[in-house]
């Protein structure tokens, strides 16, 4: 699916093993106001260059980590737009600008949302962490917690065949595949677990040592996080 017209992707140069080619600052030109969604990490050059393109009336925060967040209070000193985090929305659902709704959609971290923006006869929801371009995300115990995630993983795939803007990686053509996929993997995940556990692994990096063989050695001590998100969750 091609990326909807009200909405323009402004990268960030920060690529790395967790945030892919870079972390995705999304500018929305909904109902004639400019809102932007996660200003990024501190780079001025990249603050620069989003706040270049028009006047912002509105900053939104999927999460509070630093590739996403660390610039705001720079960016706010270059546009002096409001910004709206999750400690500043009601209940999930509730509109928080015309054409811009907000999910609940805690598990990556416990403060996730997620946007569900409708402009010019297209619809899509963009992520942040929750759902990434390509690969899997990190559940970040103790602040992210499993069955939190796979409720938004649920919540997310009820919203059908709308276009996914994530956080780190290109546009998805479907919340419904995307979150569907994400809850099988984890899933498949859950079951190696058990196996893992079964066969006397009691550590969360023996159990990684194990299961995850199939994921670059770098990407272990993230590994290791989401384990942990699995055992507290398998906890009787």
């Amino acid at each position: 699916m091609t990326q909807p017209t009200w909405a323009t992707l402004v990268r960030a140069d920060n690529p790395g093993p967790m945030t892919l080619s870079g972390t995705n600052t999304w500018v929305l030109a909904v109902s004639g106001r400019r809102v932007v969604v996660d200003p990024g990490p501190l780079l001025d050059d990249h603050l620069t260059r989003v706040a270049a393109l028009g006047p912002v009336d509105l900053v939104l925060l999927t999460h509070r980590h630093p590739d996403h967040a660390e610039g705001v209070g720079r960016f706010v000193e270059l546009t002096g737009a409001p910004v709206l985090d999750r400690a500043s929305f009601g209940v999930s659902g509730a509109s928080v600008a015309s054409g811009v709704d907000v999910l609940h959609t805690p598990g990556h971290t416990g403060d996730s949302v997620s946007f569900v923006v409708s402009a010019e006869g297209a619809t899509a929801v963009l992520t942040g962490d929750t759902i990434l371009g390509h690969g899997s995300t990190v559940v970040a115990h103790p602040d992210g917690r499993l069955a939190d995630y796979l409720q938004s993983l649920r919540q997310l795939a009820e919203l059908g065949d709308i276009a996914v803007l994530p956080g780190h990686g290109p546009v998805l053509g479907s919340a419904r595949a995307a979150a569907t996929a994400y809850l099988d993997h984890r899933l498949m995940r859950l079951a190696q677990v058990r196996a893992a556990l079964a066969a006397g692994d009691r550590t969360a990096k023996e159990v990684v040592r194990r299961v995850y063989t199939d994921v670059d050695p770098i990407l272990w001590p993230a590994a290791e996080l989401s384990v942990l998100a699995q055992l507290a969750y398998l906890e009787p």
